[in-house]
């Protein structure tokens, strides 16, 4: 036997990937010790340190993270004789003080908050006078009022279509009969509706003045296509209310049945503050410019927009106008048309007269899907209700808590560095497939998440419903953007409209006013109304009508905590520790409160909850690959 025998009781070895490289002919020289990591004070804290290095492959990055310390310091390096570099060893340093680390956050109720990572922080707005007032103007009102043919008229008026092409036009719909519709065409650009001269989608088109850019939302007015109107309206910051002046039209769209009277009752409820009454056709033969019409409509309109609840004064504002020849909406013909009319062109009103719309550009990130699609990686197209967001930014989407990062920015066709809150957008993401997402689904900034949930609580307003309405009964729930069917679990209260009076009850009729609690089948993202009303704001329809509007209240806590004991549970399994650990917590936070919809505390207390299975999924998927990957090698050996 040699003397070089093995060492069987020898320890194992373990590679140092921060050793130094090996140069021949120089002396051995210890490179200082690495920084130990101070130890773990509870498996919390252990639990956040593991994932943190596999949330990126997994694309599960987290809202919260972890000091991490520094690797240890490389030695300096000198120049040795025969072009051979050579590590020096490093000269002795005085002993700095030690960097007090920023103390952490502490949250009502006594968790430890960490900082919001760098990737995770907010795109702040610099204001630097190029990005022009944008406006969203969704055109309403009863079908064949000229909501297509205006919207093709301002086109052709601000110069979005030239003349070629509306000459185009123009010769294609006299070939099929159809001569005076062919401005509407600018809009409807299916061959389906430009046969029955219908709009069935919300119809989008753009045009700019010199101090703003306007989108124009052209909204359906068939009353079989009223979820896209409700669609189109939540995305105005303004609603145009086309009214046909011709004789016997005017009267079809306003008397029950007709569309005017709905529609303008759900832009209000969409949150559209200012409305503009465009009386078209004035220039029709039953009409010709009759001012004695004008007013017969202005009275007959104006007393039941008030109940619908815009101020006559502040909030409304009529304009005569023609669709097809365009007067009164860049410029006022001669005085044999409308010389009684001595106000503002549409132009001119939406230009200099527009009361100023509030943004808010500061706030958290609100951006809500409306459509989304695939071109080369996943496409959403939505609205920024709150914030600002550039190129590269990480967000999350709500309500499955999918990370992305926003790769490019386009709003209205127009690609961009940043867009801020009121701006139409298109986002490419990265993180999430097309089937992953859906209409109503929201973006949002890690540090400030949107609440999502089944079970709310509501105020109701019914507004044409001919039997009660109890526990049991089933509609259809439109809020901004998302379209859920919803049962009504009780109605806790009724409410007197004269005194605010609550009375309990278990049945609301027709005209009353009430709260009730409702249950959805999937989570939804919501806001209660005072927080944010834009997301806080809702409409139930059934058979066709819609019977009610609403507001947020609350969220029902005890339904998230539920579905946390549920997921904590199941969980346990794979990580009885962690699961075992927010279930005690979980169960002594409600016992310390006995009504679970207030405190703070149980929301953080859920959030965490929440953030830890996160966690948790991600250590999974790893421990799941690792599996599959040694499977595989001993498979193929």
């Amino acid at each position: 036997m040699s003397q070089n025998s093995w060492n069987v009781n020898a320890s194992t070895f373990v590679p140092n990937p921060n050793a130094r490289p090996f140069v021949p002919g120089q002396p051995y020289v210890p490179s200082p010790p690495a920084q130990q990591q101070p130890p773990q004070e509870n498996w919390d804290d252990a639990m956040e340190d593991e994932p943190a290095s596999t949330a990126a492959a997994d694309n599960a990055p987290t809202a919260q993270t972890t000091q991490v310390s520094a690797p240890p310091p490389v030695p300096a390096q000198t120049q040795p004789p025969a072009s051979v570099q050579v590590n020096e060893p490093e000269q002795p340093k005085a002993k700095e003080a030690p960097k007090k680390d920023k103390p952490a956050e502490e949250d009502e109720s006594g968790d430890v908050v960490a900082p919001i990572a760098k990737k995770f922080q907010r795109t702040v707005y610099i204001d630097d006078g190029t990005h022009k007032k944008h406006v969203n103007v969704v055109f309403v009102g009863h079908v064949d009022a000229g909501k297509s043919t205006i919207g093709g008229q301002l086109m052709y008026l601000t110069g979005m279509v030239d003349k070629r092409t509306l000459e185009k036009y123009e010769r294609e719909a006299k070939e099929k009969g159809r001569e005076s519709w062919y401005l509407s065409w600018c809009m409807d650009t299916n061959d389906e509706e430009r046969e029955k001269g219908k709009t069935v989608e919300v119809g989008r088109a753009f045009f700019e003045t010199e101090k703003k850019h306007f989108t124009i939302l052209d909204a359906p007015g068939h009353k079989s296509f009223v979820p896209n109107m409700i669609s189109g309206a939540t995305q105005a910051d303004l609603a145009v209310l086309v009214i046909s002046a011709r004789k016997g039209e005017f009267e079809t769209g306003f008397d029950r049945g007709g569309q005017t009277r709905e529609h303008a009752m759900l832009v209000k409820t969409a949150g559209v503050k200012h409305l503009i009454i465009l009386v078209n056709k004035m220039d029709d033969p039953t009409v010709q410019w009759d001012e004695g019409r004008w007013q017969e409509i202005q009275s007959k309109l104006t007393p039941f927009l008030k109940k619908c609840g815009f101020n006559p004064k502040n909030d409304i504002t009529y304009i005569p106008c023609s669709g097809l020849t365009g007067a009164f909406l860049k410029e006022k013909p001669d005085a044999t048309q409308g010389g009684w009319y001595t106000g503002p062109c549409f132009i001119e009103f939406l230009d200099n007269h527009l009361p100023e719309i509030e943004r808010k550009i500061d706030g958290p990130v609100r951006c809500i899907v409306v459509d989304k699609y695939s071109d080369m990686g996943t496409l959403v197209i939505g609205k920024m209700e709150s914030g600002c967001v550039a190129k590269g930014d990480n967000l999350i989407a709500m309500p499955n808590k999918q990370p992305v990062q926003v790769l490019q920015i386009w709003s209205d066709e127009e690609e961009k560095e940043r867009v801020i809150s009121g701006d139409n957008i298109k986002f490419k993401l990265k993180g999430i497939e097309e089937a992953e997402v859906q209409s109503g689904f929201v973006l949002c900034s890690a540090d400030s998440l949107c609440k999502s949930g089944r079970i709310f609580d509501a105020e109701v307003l019914i507004l044409e419903h001919k039997s009660i309405i109890a526990s049991g009964y089933s509609c259809v729930l439109h809020i901004h953007a998302a379209v859920e069917e919803v049962n009504v679990k009780m109605v806790i209260a009724t409410i007197d409209k004269k005194t605010g009076e609550k009375k309990k009850s278990r049945f609301v009729r027709q005209d009353e006013k009430c709260i009730m609690r409702m249950e959805c089948a999937e989570p939804f993202c919501m806001e209660a109304f005072k927080d944010f009303p834009v997301m806080g704001r809702f409409t139930l329809r059934d058979e066709g009508k819609t019977i009610a509007i609403g507001k947020m209240l609350k969220m029902d806590l005890r339904c998230r905590a539920l579905n946390l004991y549920k997921t904590l549970y199941y969980m346990g399994k794979e990580y009885p520790k962690g699961a075992q650990f927010f279930h005690e917590r979980l169960k002594n936070a409600f016992k310390r409160n006995a009504n679970v919809t207030e405190p703070k505390d149980v929301e953080n207390l859920l959030e965490r909850g929440e953030f830890v299975i996160k966690e948790i999924e991600a250590l999974y998927k790893l421990r799941k690959y690792r599996a599959m990957k040694q499977r595989y090698y001993e498979e193929n050996k």
